[in-house]
């Protein structure tokens, strides 16, 4: 039966008020039980005949003993109450019903924990009593007999039927408050139920904020992996898109080759060395498709199996540098490697070889005759930076924040061949230095070059010379 939260809180919210009341109920009972209306009433007259005796107290309260005895039992029975008159000492001195076997015990006038303080006569009956100081020093008491009452007679009290009446209303306001409460936390939650149900993808749409603070942040971290899923299933189709893409040109190329090999189109040897070249050069592009594509989704799952040992890395800057040492002097390009007493860092020597190797071979391939590419590595820190720096036409502005996306080329035709690839590398280039827990950073301007930084934490080691 309140197996949803929304019941649960408001059964929550219920029994809190049920409680609280249920509290003030017992608590009110036992001030009636203490203090039923006959006690506030004889309560009351007793306050009133002091009030009146002080009053004209200076008429009566420095009497002589015989005409002040007089005085009082007259005041006494006109007032219908039991006149004292106690001493500093605490000492009773006088009173209008002092009979034999009917004397009141004085204790400490005052109770803390009582409503209705009494005082009990020697047959053991309780008498209500007020006190007031005299200004002679002397203490009046008014007493009169405490009135018998039964426990049913508190539900004839004037007080209780504005309370039951006010309890009740404030019971059906309370709970149509907890029912309004119940719902304002659950119905978010069940909001969130529902969208979790109809999810999908590309048609949700963001949930209202709305409700308690903590349920307010559910939501949103609904609507953020509600985002990441759409940019997932987006970023999954253009993968997809773009793969088909590259798979097309050179599955095209092979298959017109190789038709014309076959039905005798390409006819001398020439042209059949060249076909058979062509469907060579396409089925590799391909395979180092194929291959990229498996690096990602290995990088991605993390099973990439990076060996994690000390790199030379001047001695391995130094290798990528005469690994184009002679594409740089033949296209006219100066090429300069900057790095020497360098400390250790911990890693994969052969994927860091290609990360290097992607970069250089990048900043050579769009550096025109003339240029220059230069690589500086530097410790920062607890970090080491490597920096490829190129003095080519530079990277738009708009395209800076997609150049790590797989598949993103800044020439649009996405042609292959020698200058253009299949726009992967800097996609895995990116991987793997994230795998090496460093960072890649690019700067660039249009026709002033561009600047690749690669961050790669030091690893434990001394350094190299």
């Amino acid at each position: 039966m309140f197996a949803s939260l929304r019941s649960r809180l408001w059964l929550t919210y219920a029994l809190s008020i049920l409680t609280a009341l249920l509290v003030v109920a017992v608590i009110f009972l036992i001030y009636l039980l203490d203090n039923p209306l006959v006690y506030r009433q004889t309560k009351i007259r007793l306050s009133s005949a002091q009030g009146f005796l002080l009053a004209k107290q200076s008429t009566w309260a420095n009497l002589p003993a015989a005409q002040l005895q007089s005085t009082l039992i007259a005041q006494a029975q006109e007032l219908d109450v039991r006149l004292l008159l106690v001493n500093p000492q605490r000492k009773v001195f006088f009173d209008t019903q002092d009979e034999s076997g009917n004397s009141l015990e004085i204790r400490p006038l005052y109770r803390l924990f009582r409503l209705n303080q009494v005082l009990t006569d020697s047959k053991g009956r309780p008498w209500l009593y007020v006190t007031r100081r005299l200004d002679n020093g002397n203490t009046l008491v008014l007493a009169a007999l405490r009135p018998k009452v039964s426990f049913w007679t508190i539900f004839t009290d004037e007080l209780v039927p504005p309370l039951f009446w006010g309890g009740a209303l404030g019971l059906i306001l309370a709970l149509m408050l907890a029912y309004w409460m119940a719902r304002w936390v659950a119905d978010p939650l069940q909001q969130v139920v529902n969208a979790t149900r109809q999810f999908s993808g590309d048609q949700a749409k963001p949930l209202a904020i709305k409700g308690p603070q903590e349920v307010q942040a559910l939501v949103d971290a609904f609507n953020q992996m509600t985002a990441r899923v759409q940019s997932s299933q987006q970023a999954q189709r253009e993968f997809v898109a773009n793969v088909s893409h590259e798979l097309k040109t050179p599955l095209t190329s092979i298959q017109g080759f190789s038709q014309a090999i076959l039905d005798g189109t390409a006819a001398s040897a020439e042209d059949q060395k060249q076909s058979a070249q062509v469907i060579y050069d396409e089925a590799a592009r391909m395979h180092r498709l194929v291959l990229d594509l498996l690096d990602l989704a290995r990088l991605d799952a993390g099973i990439a199996n990076l060996k994690q040992t000390p790199v030379d890395l001047p001695a391995l800057l130094n290798s990528v540098g005469e690994r184009f040492a002679l594409q740089a002097r033949q296209n006219n390009i100066s090429l300069e490697i900057h790095a020497s007493a360098l400390p250790a860092i911990t890693g994969d020597g052969d994927r860091l070889a290609q990360v290097f190797t992607n970069l250089v071979d990048n900043a050579l391939k769009f550096t025109p005759a003339g240029g220059r590419v230069a690589v500086e590595a530097s410790q920062t820190g607890s970090s080491i930076e490597i920096c490829i720096t190129d003095s080519g036409a530079g990277i738009p502005p708009s395209a800076i924040p997609h150049v790590f996306e797989r598949f993103y080329q800044v020439d649009t035709s996405r042609q292959g061949g020698k200058q253009h690839g299949a726009g992967l590398g800097l996609a895995i280039v990116h991987e793997i230095v994230r795998a090496h827990h460093g960072s890649l950073t690019v700067r660039s301007s249009p026709g002033q070059g561009s600047q690749f930084t690669v961050q790669l934490p030091v690893g434990a080691g001394d350094k190299y010379s």
